[in-house]
């Protein structure tokens, strides 16, 4: 009897991914980024109307450390080994 991979989804021979996995591997991590920098703004947006200062100060805070937080958890998964 024959040695037979039974996995669910066979990864080539050649070491290359799927084109459909990648796509959906980059399509997910630009839907997290859109999530965090969408928090962020939000967030900023709220404490901003609750401390009631003439300047969005949160707002425009909360927005540049979302974006880089974005940032760093998309590097973060793009470096990890499939």
């Amino acid at each position: 009897m024959k040695n037979q991979n039974l996995s669910p989804n066979p990864k080539p021979s050649n070491g290359k991914r799927p084109p459909l996995e990648s796509y959906a591997r980059y399509s997910s991590l630009a839907f997290q980024m859109f999530a965090i920098i969408g928090l962020g703004i939000y967030g900023g947006v709220k404490l901003d109307q609750w401390i009631n200062i003439g300047f969005p100060v949160f707002t425009v805070l909360l927005s540049i450390v979302s974006v880089g937080a974005a940032i760093y958890a998309a590097v973060k998964d793009l470096i990890r080994k499939p």
